[in-house]
């Protein structure tokens, strides 16, 4: 009776579990059938149809505040259109997300946000130009017809060059820079945020690096060089061959690079000067900052105001105040005068606002203006106009998920001259990578020259790796607190026993290694700050025999056989100099000690004493203790008594068990390397083990229960459900990628259409149809995908069932 009831129970879990199962499916279908691409007849992401219904009143209507700046906005720009009736409109009220006029002052929200590295202006410039998507203008030469808040940016990440520029002036005027958006012209690299002749900024780094070169140290006191006894016209025809040589290299080094100059220079743009840009200006005196400069918000690069890509400025403005420049920009913005007090360079809207003078007044001049400024004090009071209205922007804030995120979708690509540069937003990736540089040989980026990577929140503290694809060499460098103590391993590879270099943060080991360089022969260890004023130790290998390859069972047995270990020793002033060692060497293949003692003061030649190890037994059984021959001495200065045979045999035990110390912490040394090795293999086979994160989760359990093999299971087909999911919205990411580059190229082709070549529209027709070809293949992509997943779902259950560790509890399922 029992086993039947036993029986009707099991068949009944066995029919819930079913359900559940085709619940599961059924869930899945009905997630993935909600996703779905269409071809979209405009392909640019529709700002008309974004939610405004849920935006506060001051996004919808104007105050009387507002409406009395509009219409003093309206009057001076009336006036300024008839007295400057060549320059171009100003930019001064533009529609925001609701439809209403906003004078653009007011857009400017100052806002200080609760994370540190946003307290500097590069990191300000970083988080912008990161978590932003570039849009171009909608028509390149003139300003836009909108701007939007910061905060509806901030919620779609998406933008022109306006509207990185308003962010990003909010939050530096929040941290308290002096800080302007500045309406203007750039350059087409800069409109357009192209890169791609620009050298990355990673790399520039570390050729600065690399320039810093150690001063030679010059001595006082040096020996008079020989006389020189060859023919001084001989050296001169030669001096002259080798100036020669030199000046035909130099020509030819300098045409290359002209060739390659003229190779790589853009080409000429028809529309140079009048590509509409915004972008920052901080000036000088807050923050300390020394020097006023630019910032473009797309590249979050920092430019001098004299810099060739800005070509000109209109006007420039903050949350106080706009400003309008009256300064000729013929020559770019090489010649202007950031002094906004002077009225007659820059032409200021609200005479009441706070007006920055940086060019300071002479002593006379100053007292001239303070008694001016006194006999005035109360007029000026009577004249002051109205003040700016409180921005209408709602508080700008950045939740900490989306502050770490960044990148939209968690990732950014910048293309560089012969570089590409990834980024992800951390913990995105399971190996902790945040960052990658490609660095590529020629300018189509074909061939890979090297790979850098950056990690965080990794637990080997693992910080940067640099991999040489011409050399095969590869470069890891580590945060402090590794559990080795590991600063940089530089390997080919990552077998024990190979060519390796491994520095170490020798304050955090107790042995104070520094350095240690081995390879198949040889291993080297360098050492600092030791109580025993060792520094230096060198050990050689020999081959392995094939005796101590079997021998396995003795940790030590299957080490590389010690050959020699030599160590060095600095000077211990607490000893007398012969008798403080210098040098040691165990010659323990030929049964030998060698020691050398420091140089005695006044003396040229050291000390020096050789130790010949024998059998404790002789061939009759007789214990031998120590003979005069085993001990070859050699000692400088007057005949003092040498040491009796009794403390040379003390000392030759002394040295024999640190010799076995010694081997046994060259072994340690292996065993490090060893560790290593595992600890990779390990992450390796968790890598391919499909349960592994699972089985880590539950504590890495050795004998499982029923009720964890069943949890087990549902964690693993959950787990993939999602990644199924997810797989979908990837495919459709793309998708919608594809859709926003073949706009930017329409857009590109609406602008340019009247000055292309035949060519030129060839190579456009040519580009929309593969583009329309890689949309259809993502939207066959997606439905193919729609109708596997299920059947890999069910492949996954399959699997489970039968895997060993879980066969054994889900019998009932398999």
């Amino acid at each position: 009776m029992e086993a039947l009831r036993e029986n009707e129970a099991e068949e009944k879990e066995e029919e819930k579990k079913a359900f559940k199962i085709s619940d599961e499916l059924q869930d899945l279908e009905e997630k993935l059938s909600k996703i779905q691409v269409h071809i979209p007849n405009m392909l640019e992401f529709d700002w008309s149809s974004i939610d405004t219904s849920q935006l506060p009143a001051s996004y919808k209507i104007n105050s009387a505040k507002e409406k009395m700046m509009l219409h003093i906005a309206a009057n001076f720009c009336r006036q300024y259109t008839h007295l400057c009736p060549d320059r171009k409109e100003l930019f001064l009220h533009p529609l925001n997300e609701c439809g209403v006029e906003k004078f653009v002052s007011t857009t400017v929200r100052p806002t200080l946000l609760p994370y540190p590295e946003l307290y500097n202006w590069d990191g300000c410039a970083r988080f912008v130009s990161d978590y932003l998507t570039m849009e171009p203008l909608p028509n390149p030469i003139e300003p836009p017809s909108c701007l939007f808040s910061p905060t509806t940016i901030l919620k779609y990440q998406r933008g022109n060059c306006f509207d990185f520029s308003m962010l990003l002036c909010s939050l530096l005027i929040g941290v308290g820079y002096d800080a302007y958006c500045v309406y203007g012209y750039a350059t087409r690299e800069m409109c357009m945020m192209d890169e791609t002749r620009e050298v990355c900024p990673l790399l520039k780094k570390s050729k600065e690096a690399q320039k810093e070169t150690v001063k030679e140290k010059t001595e006082k006191y040096a020996v008079k060089p020989p006389r020189d006894l060859r023919s001084k016209f001989e050296l001169q025809q030669a001096a002259k061959k080798e100036a020669e040589i030199q000046v035909a290299k130099q020509k030819k080094q300098e045409e290359e690079e002209e060739r390659i100059m003229e190779a790589e220079k853009p080409k000429p743009d028809s529309l140079y000067g009048l590509r509409v840009h915004a972008w920052v200006l901080i000036l000088s005196g807050k923050r300390e900052v020394p020097e006023s400069f630019f910032i473009d918000p797309f590249t979050a690069k920092s430019y001098s105001t004299t810099d060739g890509h800005f070509l000109g400025i209109e006007a420039l403005w903050n949350h106080v105040n706009y400003w309008v420049n009256m300064q000729s920009c013929l020559n770019g913005c090489k010649d202007l005068i950031f002094d906004l007090g002077n009225p007659l360079r820059w032409e200021f809207m609200l005479l009441g606002a706070d007006k920055p003078l940086l060019l300071l007044p002479n002593e006379e001049e100053e007292e001239e203006l303070a008694d001016e400024d006194l006999d005035n004090l109360d007029k000026e009071e009577e004249e002051k106009g109205s003040d700016m209205p409180p921005s209408w922007v709602e508080p700008i804030q950045i939740s900490l998920k989306e502050f770490e995120t960044r990148c939209p979708q968690g990732k950014k690509v910048i293309h560089y001259k012969k570089a590409k540069l990834e980024k992800w937003a951390p913990y995105l990736n399971s190996n902790g990578l945040v960052e990658r540089l490609t660095v590529f040989e020629d300018q189509d980026c074909t061939k890979v020259l090297e790979v850098r990577q950056w990690f965080k929140n990794r637990e080997d503290l693992l910080e940067m790796r640099q991999v040489n694809k011409i050399t095969e060499v590869t470069t890891e460098y580590f945060s402090p607190g590794h559990v080795l103590g590991l600063k940089a391993h530089v390997y080919k590879s990552t077998n024990p026993e190979t060519e390796r270099t491994m520095e170490f943060y020798n304050e955090t080991r107790v042995d104070g290694l520094q350095k240690r360089v081995e390879n198949a022969c040889e291993m080297t260890e360098y050492f600092v700050g030791r109580s025993d004023f060792l520094y230096y130790r060198h050990t050689n290998f020999g081959k392995r025999t094939k005796r101590a390859q079997i021998l396995v069972a003795n940790p030590d047995a299957n080490a590389r056989p010690i050959m020699q270990i030599k160590e060095c020793f600095h000077r211990n002033l607490e000893k007398p100099a012969n008798e403080d060692v210098v040098e040691r060497i165990f010659m323990i293949s030929e049964e030998r000690i060698l020691l050398t003692y420091h140089l005695q003061e006044n003396y040229i030649t050291a000390s020096k004493r050789e130790f010949i190890k024998r059998a404790d037994v002789d061939n009759k059984g007789n214990k031998i203790i120590m003979t005069p021959d085993m001990c070859l001495s050699y000692q400088v200065g007057s005949s003092q008594e040498d040491k009796k045979l009794i403390h040379l045999y003390k000392m030759m035990l002394k040295l024999m068990e640190e010799e076995k110390h010694l081997k046994h912490q060259v072994w340690e040394s292996g065993t490090e390397e060893r560790q290593m090795q595992e600890e990779r293999q390990r992450q390796d086979e968790q890598d391919l083990d499909y349960l592994a994160p699972f089985i880590i989760q539950m504590g890495n359990i050795e004998k499982m229960t029923k009720w964890q093999a069943l949890r087990l299971k549902e964690d693993c087909l959950t787990d993939f459900k999602y990644r199924l999911i997810d797989k979908a919205n990837i495919i459709q990411v793309r998708f919608e990628k594809e859709t926003q580059e073949l706009q930017k190229k329409q857009q590109w082709y609406q602008q340019n259409q009247l000055s292309m070549t035949v060519e030129d529209e060839e190579a456009y027709i040519t580009y929309c149809s593969d583009a329309m070809f890689r949309i259809r293949i993502l939207e066959m992509r997606l439905n193919r995908h729609k109708e596997t997943a299920p059947q890999k779902y069910i492949a996954l259950e399959e699997k489970l069932c039968k895997d060993p560790r879980l066969s054994e509890y889900l019998k009932l399922y398999a």
